[in-house]
C-alpha cells in the first residue's frame, strides 16, 4: 500500500525508488543485493487429451505422480493440472537435476491416457 506521505499514486515509480534506496543502503552491487533465488532447471510439457479430468483422475497417473514426487525428493516439485481453455494437461517439475526433470516428466507423459484425443 502506497504511504500518502510519499505519492498517493505512480505505485510502480516509487516501488522502483524504494528499490533504489535499499540498493544504496546496502552498499553492495544491484547483481547482488537483488538475487533473490538460484533457478533450477523447469520443463513444462503440455499433452492433448479428449477428457482432462478423467486423464488426471486415472491410476497411471496418480501412481506416475506419486513416483515422481519420491523420486525428485526435497530437491524439486511437480505440477500436473488441466488447462483452462485447452483439452490439455500441463505437465511442469522443476529440481536439482535436469536429466532427472526430464526423466520424470516424461513418465508422466507416458501415463496420461489419450482416449479420444
Amino acid at each position: 500500500m502506497s504511504n500518502p506521505a510519499h505519492a498517493t499514486t505512480g505505485d510502480g515509480l516509487m516501488a522502483a525508488l524504494q528499490a533504489l534506496s535499499a540498493l544504496l543502503k546496502s552498499r553492495k552491487p544491484a547483481s547482488e543485493a537483488f538475487h533473490a533465488f538460484d533457478p533450477v532447471p523447469q520443463l513444462l510439457k503440455n499433452v492433448r487429451v479428449g477428457d482432462a479430468n478423467a486423464a488426471l483422475n486415472a491410476q497411471s497417473v496418480i501412481a506416475a505422480i506419486a513416483a515422481a514426487e519420491k523420486e525428485l525428493g526435497v530437491g524439486g516439485r511437480i505440477l500436473v493440472r488441466k488447462s483452462g481453455t485447452e483439452p490439455l494437461i500441463r505437465v511442469m517439475a522443476e529440481g536439482d537435476d535436469s536429466e532427472l526433470v526430464r526423466h520424470v516428466v516424461d513418465r508422466i507423459i507416458e501415463a496420461i491416457p489419450r482416449q479420444a484425443a
